[in-house]
């Protein structure tokens, strides 16, 4: 009888192969980059041979695939499938990041970072990076019909965008920007809204929290 293979550190290859080796790309590609990831190392991490790394996936490419497609496979589905927010709460909400520690910054989003590592447009993680993109936008524009905008897909479009360039501006200059992005977003939603939606948006707010909800954007909040 044959014995089943076991990787460097003599774990035997099975069913847990799979995950551990998207667990060590998680860890490993977000810590240090996507091009500075080896495979070698990447099995290392996650106690498999390399010949069973490649009867997972067929290859890097694959693997990035993958990695990004586990990472929000909701579609921020803790922010837009929330019944005890307003759909307005829905849309700032999207804006509250949850940060990796008390002392740390929200890391980079995983998709723009991967999209700037791999120039290859075609590149299945660049192709799954810009679904995901489009996804959430469409997401954004979904609720912000549901909050009554007049143009719920312009919205949308400018929300995604403010997501975005928060990421990027928060790792450029390492310092937080999305307080400053949930106050622009306010702003962009309110003006969005017909007077007869920003009303009915408070008072679902006042009835549902003893607080009075998330309050309305002013410009003056957003800095600009």
């Amino acid at each position: 009888m044959t014995k089943p293979e076991k990787g460097p550190q003599g774990r035997r290859r099975g069913r847990g192969a799979r995950e551990r080796i998207l667990s060590a790309s998680q860890q490993l590609f977000r810590a240090q980059g996507i091009n500075r990831t080896g495979m070698d190392q990447l099995c290392a991490v996650a106690q498999v041979s390399k010949r069973t790394a490649y009867q997972h996936f067929a290859g890097k490419d694959e693997l990035v695939a993958e990695y990004l497609r586990r990472f929000d496979p909701g579609l921020m589905a803790a922010v837009f499938d929330r019944t005890d927010l307003t759909p307005r709460e829905r849309l700032l909400a999207a804006f509250e990041m949850p940060m990796s520690g008390p002392d740390e910054l929200t890391p980079l989003c995983p998709y723009i970072a991967a999209t700037v590592e791999i120039h290859d447009p075609q590149h299945p993680a660049s192709e799954y990076a810009r679904e995901y993109k489009l996804a959430i936008a469409a997401r954004l524009a979904e609720t912000a019909r549901e909050a009554g905008a007049t143009d719920p897909e312009r919205l949308g479009e400018q929300l995604a965008l403010l997501l975005d360039g928060a990421s990027a501006r928060t790792r450029v200059l390492n310092a937080e920007s999305f307080p400053t992005a949930a106050a622009i977003a306010a702003v962009l939603i309110d003006n969005a809204l017909p007077a007869t939606g920003r009303e009915q948006e408070d008072v679902k707010a006042t009835a549902g929290s003893p607080e009075g909800g998330i309050p309305s954007g002013d410009p003056a909040d957003a800095g600009v």
